[in-house]
């Protein structure tokens, strides 16, 4: 459930959502299996709302961010943007709709041309996408640059004239050209230096306030998540484990992964109720390539049951905005029926 600031609108459905990359092998390159990046799943983002995407390196974020927008052909399921199904739409048509949704990437360096200067690099989904006059285009990139925080004189420079956090300021301008409703935001202050981080992220949610935006958040910081997220999803290899607004999710996680990951926080935060004991997970993140039978977290759990082993656990609301998909939580699933 959200609070009363936030609609109740559905602006993006994702359903049974899988993205699986072919291995080739040998002279001819035949198919000889399958990284299941993203294996099955699924969530809403009501329209306003950050809904935060953690988990560890590899799990498969990122993957999910790129997916959900079409920058990758998915192999199976429903992506819908503000009704519109663009899971199975082609290209073309596609293309009419990238206004709507747009991306910040994880490495403002990579991300940006470095030969196109800053009010190009702005400008170029203006150019793409709209007819306007080379005048009305001037005086849009440069709101867009005081919206974001840059200076107007330096529309006329290049990226590697700026620090990580004004090329980052620079990507953010650019997801904004089209006036989007939707951004993934792809570990946008991973790459940055810790005394900006906090700038960033405050900056992201002063322009969901201004523009109205609803964001997917992907990061692997717990405490940025925890402080610019309404609801988090917790991701381990390919799936969903858990969902749950951020309150809940810090103050009582369910899952043994989300337990785990929690406790992982180096030191003590004031946003944890009462101190954690570190959990230790044992062995490695079974590859994608070959997941384990079963739940895919099996392996490492230290409350693993023998049906863990056989049966994959499905999503379950253990409590109102609460799902977890977890074994240890039948029970539950069981009464409620």
């Amino acid at each position: 459930m959200l609070d009363d600031t936030k609609s109740d609108k559905i602006l993006v459905e994702v359903r049974d959502l899988k993205m699986h990359f072919p291995i080739h092998a040998g002279v001819l390159k035949k198919r000889v299996g399958e990284v299941k990046a993203v294996d099955g799943i699924g969530f809403d983002i009501y329209e306003g709302e950050t809904l935060g995407l953690v988990g560890e390196s590899g799990c498969g974020k990122s993957t999910a961010g790129r997916a959900i927008l079409r920058l990758y052909d998915i192999t199976e399921g429903s992506i819908k943007i503000d009704g519109h199904e663009i899971g199975a739409t082609p290209q073309p048509e596609l293309r009419k709709m990238r206004p709507t949704m747009q991306m910040v990437f994880q490495d403002p360096q990579a991300s940006l041309n470095p030969r196109m200067s800053v009010a190009a690099i702005i400008g170029e989904p203006l150019d793409e996408h709209t007819k306007l006059g080379k005048a009305e285009k001037r005086e849009k990139v440069l709101s867009l640059m005081d919206a974001v925080g840059l200076n107007r004189d330096f529309a006329n420079r290049y990226p590697h004239e700026f620090s990580g956090g004004q090329r980052q300021r620079i990507g953010i301008a650019r997801a904004l050209a089209l006036n989007p409703k939707f951004i993934v935001c792809d570990e946008p202050i991973a790459a940055l230096d810790v005394s900006i981080q906090a700038q960033v992220v405050n900056l992201l949610e002063d322009l969901q306030e201004e523009f109205g935006l609803t964001y997917l958040f992907i990061s692997h910081d717990l405490s940025m998540v925890r402080h610019i997220a309404d609801r988090v999803a917790v991701m381990y290899l390919g799936r969903i484990v858990e969902l749950a607004s951020r309150e809940t999710l810090f103050a009582d996680p369910k899952h043994p992964y989300t337990q785990a990951l929690l406790s992982a926080v180096p030191e003590p935060d004031p946003w944890l109720e009462e101190k954690v004991e570190r959990i230790l997970l044992e062995g490695d993140v079974p590859s994608p390539s070959n997941p384990p039978k079963g739940c895919n977290f099996c392996t490492r759990c230290p409350q693993v049951m023998e049906i863990c082993r056989e049966i994959d656990p499905l999503g379950q609301e253990i409590a109102p905005g609460h799902q977890v998909a977890c074994h240890l939580y039948k029970d539950t699933e069981e009464s409620a029926a």
